[in-house]
């Protein structure tokens, strides 16, 4: 049986990487550790949380001796990191949190991966580490690391940390940078949940600029699914881009939103830019899709349909995660611009 520690397992991705595995992956234990921040839900593993191949444990990826404790009861053999802290615009007002947890945390199971001689240590990262693009060209897995947020910086120093453990230690592993994900269970700070839960409330669209910033937008379910061929196919010490193929701008999401919802344009409102904005993100997957023979599976129209709906059903996971402090970050990030 093959023993994953997933990080992280109760946030967007994580869950979703979970309840993939635990439905499509009867011989493999998962043991799931998440400190469950504003981010990180429970609700999102609801019918799996007594589900026989999967331990749950609150805490957080800065303890050490609770990592290496972890792996020692459970005899993981296996870290797949998907722990962060990942919004951008928390990263600009609180930066020291996005060190705490994607460096020094990251570093922790990275010592805890190598003094355990674990089989496969996995590092779930971001396309936002190469910087940004101009109108035409992709990221490839040999672009340069130019990160341009606080979040992006930490992620890229994650990133060298685990290279470096695999060159200093030979601790075994695998780097994926993925693109922007959507679909269920995603906090609604990001673009996607955060303009459905506001065109669903008749509430205006906060756009930053001039909404014309592009991004290749990749259905969870397919980055899951990438993730897994990764652990399961790859060679030690390869990094892989995870891309969905989907190049939108801001206002092409936005527009598609509003028109599924029929909901008028009317709602939108540009706001003030975020600091440092990067222009354009896009992927280059040609390797994975040719060395694993990995392909997204899911085109966004299909996605973002799947997604509206998946909302539209979920109003009470949706009421909860928005109420009380939500409100007042919500309040803080957007009333001023």
């Amino acid at each position: 049986m093959r023993r994953l520690l997933v990080t992280g397992g109760a946030g967007f991705i994580g869950s979703n990487f979970v309840r993939m595995v635990l439905s499509e992956q009867p011989g493999c234990l998962v043991v799931n550790l998440d400190k469950l921040t504003y981010a990180g839900n429970l609700a999102n593993l609801a019918e799996f949380l007594n589900h026989p191949n999967h331990k749950f444990v609150k805490g957080d990826i800065c303890d050490g001796g609770l990592i290496e404790k972890i792996i020692g009861e459970h005899k993981t053999d296996t870290i797949v990191n998907f722990a962060a802290e990942s919004h951008v615009d928390r990263s600009i007002t609180e930066p020291k949190v996005f060190i705490d947890t994607n460096i020094t945390g990251t570093l922790n199971l990275l010592e805890a991966a190598r003094d355990k001689k674990l089989e496969r240590f996995i590092q779930i990262s971001t396309d936002e580490v190469y910087g940004a693009l101009g109108p035409q060209g992709k990221f490839t897995e040999k672009t340069p690391l130019t990160p341009n947020s606080p979040y992006s910086a930490s992620k890229a120093a994650a990133d060298h940390l685990v290279k470096a453990f695999g060159h200093t230690w030979g601790v075994k592993y695998n780097i994926t940078r993925c693109s922007n994900n959507y679909g269920p269970y995603q906090f609604p700070e990001k673009l996607i949940p955060l303009m459905i839960n506001n065109a669903l409330n008749d509430k205006e669209l906060p756009v930053y600029g001039d909404g014309l910033y592009v991004r290749d937008w990749l259905y969870v379910y397919d980055h899951c699914t990438a993730v897994w061929k990764v652990l399961t196919e790859a060679p030690p010490g390869e990094v892989y881009n995870i891309g969905g193929c989907n190049e939108k701008t801001n206002l092409e999401v936005i527009n598609l939103i509003l028109d599924r919802l029929g909901k008028p344009q009317s709602l939108i409102k540009h706001v003030t830019d975020r600091p440092g904005h990067d222009r354009r993100y896009a992927i280059d997957a040609n390797r994975i899709m040719t060395e694993l023979d990995w392909r997204p599976s899911v085109s966004f129209e299909e996605g973002i349909s799947r997604t509206i709906d998946w909302y539209l059903q979920s109003e009470n996971w949706l009421g909860n995660v928005v109420s009380g402090d939500y409100q007042k970050y919500y309040e803080s990030m957007y009333s001023e611009r």
